[in-house]
């Protein structure tokens, strides 16, 4: 049931973890997540290239909706390292890095083996029935530079504890080149393929799909009686005499025979004997973004007293001060207007705020006199007010309110005299029983990674443990700051920055990791203001981030539970001296950006559209669109074209994922922050934003209600 609207906070998120901790706690979750499982009742494994397959050969065969898996496997002379995701039932994707170690990075660099990247994509066309099969069609190396690009179109059928593959592979998959290609009779472009130019790689080689003469290819997977066992044998269609930069290989044989054995529920070994004569072994770690769940140990919700009958004395300041503690409100003020009990603060520690509100019930219920009916809860971020939530103090229902399996409609009074709506204006008519500024300083202390991969150096990595502070001048204004120390890196490793025809925005990734022992990351005032009912604004100034230091401001038009926003935001910035302190460079640009936010109502997908003028003095757009699990966890891609053509470099444009971590996954205590972890191929310095340290859409979340008793179920997993 959703909560009702009337016509008519999230907190700042602070990154209280670094990356590292996201990714390996997250695989420490073994033991509370739930187990990924398939309609289809075998299991499924990534193949050499990474996505759903048996060895050198996909299929068509789908991971468990939120699937994210590492993949790292040899067969010489090519390595590996993949991620595959799975967002939807009918689409999976992924990013691969291929090192060969037989040819050179480039000239210049003969110690270092070539390093291929590519974009691959798969989709579900039919499920599979008694009689018919599943059927995808994929697309291999789709945005790289097409060393190993390719086609198919797959089935798959099961009988008992056997899986049958069958397909038909153009280009690399393909390239032995069997059968004459079916789609001529489409016309005559489809019977050679062209060597398409693909530049320095990142463009789509749309021209070359399905033409040329494709190859057959399939296999068997067979799940033994020893259930960690998986036995594989498949036929390939590649037959390895025209591989990439004139690396022929030799084939004894079409035929791969491999095994898989799977060591708890996150890992899976791979081995296996390709070509007739080349060993394969490899690794898969695996875990379901959907379903992670941790256990929490929060405070027991305050037990209900009976009702006062008279107003009497009460000690409002323990009351704020239990609101804080165990319903999780950052309390401000505390009024009464006619039969209403009024709180105005700011939500700092449960996601779901049906939780932090029911809670709260208890605690006003045990102080409030009986002629009080309701509770309201005005909701506060950055000084701004972003709506309020009306509760029935009667009947006082469980907490945590679950619907009991055998009377699914036991609670649905009180669900539907709860109500929300758009608030604005202060409450200073009412009569004042409380008032608190709050904590004007606040600060932590947790570790942090920075990193870049993609280049001839490899993986680059900085751990650094780094303070976070906080001082607020007033309700709307504070200034920020988070200093770090560099406790261990690689980043003796760096020699190269590659060329680039563009200012260096960002390609001096490598520098700034180098020569940054002690940093100054951030330093700088911000203040806000709600300028309308539906109107914010946010302006800031100082060194924003570890490359640029200047200022800027943001307006947001964001309409009450909205599915819809428009941004517009400005900046002028000058580049940070290389130790990350106070010095500065001599270049400077404006930059900002017009973005437009669309909550489909599919799937949870949110899309992000925006156009303007970047670091670069590119002008381009990005497109980024996320799905948010039932864990809390949002999965996005995002990609950015500007004018910059052929002077971006490597890459040709921007593309990345991003994983967004409710940081209560990790931890017994529920929390409002979040772990951000963000993978780009390459580093270049086209399509490059300013790194903000807040967003009015962020700062405003809750303004937008969601599935409210949804959100407060999944909570309590």
């Amino acid at each position: 049931m959703r909560l009702r609207p009337r016509q008519g906070l999230e907190s700042r998120a602070r990154l209280l973890t670094s990356a590292a901790l996201c990714c390996f706690g997250a695989l420490s979750l073994a033991q509370v997540a739930r187990a990924d499982s398939n309609d289809y009742g075998l299991p499924v494994f990534q193949s050499d290239f990474g996505g759903v397959g048996l060895l050198q050969t996909p299929t068509a065969r789908m991971a468990p909706v939120g699937r994210l898996s590492f993949t790292l496997d040899r067969t010489d002379p090519y390595t590996h390292y993949t991620f595959s995701v799975q967002p939807f039932e009918w689409m999976e994707a992924g990013f691969r890095y291929t090192s060969i170690s037989n040819r050179i990075y480039g000239r210049g660099e003969p110690d270092r083996d070539y390093l291929d990247k590519g974009v691959d994509v798969k989709f579900a066309l039919k499920d599979e029935s008694r009689f018919i099969p599943a059927v995808s069609v994929g697309f291999r190396d789709i945005g790289g530079t097409g060393l190993f690009s390719s086609e198919y179109v797959v089935a798959n059928k099961r009988w008992y504890d056997f899986d049958f593959s069958l397909g038909l592979a153009w280009g690399y998959g393909g390239s032995r080149g069997d059968i004459s290609n079916p789609l001529n009779v489409f016309g005559s472009r489809f019977r050679e393929r062209i060597d398409e130019d693909t530049g320095q790689g990142g463009d789509f080689n749309i021209r070359q799909m399905f033409t040329g003469r494709p190859s057959i290819f399939g296999g068997i997977q067979y799940q033994t009686p020893f259930k960690p066992l998986t036995l594989q044998l498949e036929y390939e269609g590649n037959d390895y005499k025209s591989e990439p930069q004139d690396n022929a290989q030799d084939q004894d044989s079409p035929f791969n025979v491999g095994m898989r054995y799977q060591v708890g529920e996150y890992l899976a070994l791979s081995a296996a004997w390709e070509r007739g004569n080349t060993a394969m072994i490899g690794a898969t770690l695996s875990m379901n973004l959907g379903s992670l769940s941790q256990i929490k140990n929060d405070p027991v919700p305050v037990a209900p007293k009976p009702v006062r009958q008279s107003s009497g004395s009460v000690d409002w300041d323990a009351v704020a001060e239990s609101l804080q503690t165990n319903a999780g409100l950052a309390v401000t003020r505390i009024d009464r207007e006619g039969d209403a009990l009024r709180v105005e603060g700011a939500p700092i520690r449960y996601r779901a705020m049906p939780r932090a509100e029911m809670r709260a019930n208890r605690i006003l219920h045990n102080a409030a006199p009986a002629d009080v009916t309701e509770f309201r809860y005005r909701l506060f971020t950055g000084g701004m007010l972003m709506r309020e939530d009306i509760l029935p103090r009667a009947p006082l229902p469980d907490e945590p309110l679950i619907v009991p399996p055998n009377d699914p409609n036991s609670d649905l009074d009180y669900r539907h005299a709860v109500m929300s709506q758009s608030a604005s204006g202060s409450a200073d008519d009412g009569q004042l029983l409380y008032e608190s500024f709050g904590d004007r300083f606040s600060w932590s202390l947790s570790p942090e990674l920075n990193q870049n991969f993609g280049g001839p150096d490899g993986y680059l990595y900085k751990v650094l443990a780094q303070a976070n502070a906080e001082f607020r001048t007033d309700a709307h204004g504070w200034f920020s700051g988070v200093v770090g120390y560099s406790v261990f890196d690689n980043v003796d490793n760096y020699s190269y920055s590659g060329p680039s025809e563009l200012p260096r925005v960002r390609s001096y990734i490598g520098r700034y990791l180098s020569q940054t022992g002690l940093g100054v990351y951030n330093l700088q005032y911000t203040r806000t203001a709600r300028l309308g009912e539906n109107w914010f604004g946010l302006a800031y100034g100082g060194l924003l981030e570890q490359m640029f230091a200047g200022g800027g401001g943001e307006i947001l038009y964001r309409p009450f539970n909205s599915n819809f926003a428009l941004s517009a935001q400005a900046n002028y910035v000058r580049q940070r001296d290389f130790d990350t302190r106070f010095d500065l460079q001599d270049y400077t640009t404006w930059t900002g950006h017009l973005t437009a936010y669309v909550h489909t109502g599919i799937k949870d997908v949110l899309a992000k559209f925006s156009v303007g003028r970047y670091l670069a003095k590119d002008i381009g757009a990005t497109l980024d669109v996320s799905r948010q699990f039932e864990s809390g966890v949002r999965l996005g891609a995002f990609a950015t074209i500007t004018d910059a053509g052929d002077k971006f470099g490597e890459g040709s444009f921007d593309k990345g994922i991003y994983l967004s971590m409710p940081l209560d996954l990790f931890f017994t205590s529920s929390s409002r922050g979040n772990a951000n972890v963000t993978w780009r191929p390459i580093t270049r310095d086209g399509g490059a934003k300013l790194a903000r340290r807040y967003s009015l859409y962020g700062l405003t979340e809750t303004r937008r209600l969601g599935e409210y008793w949804e959100n407060y179920k999944n909570s309590l997993r």
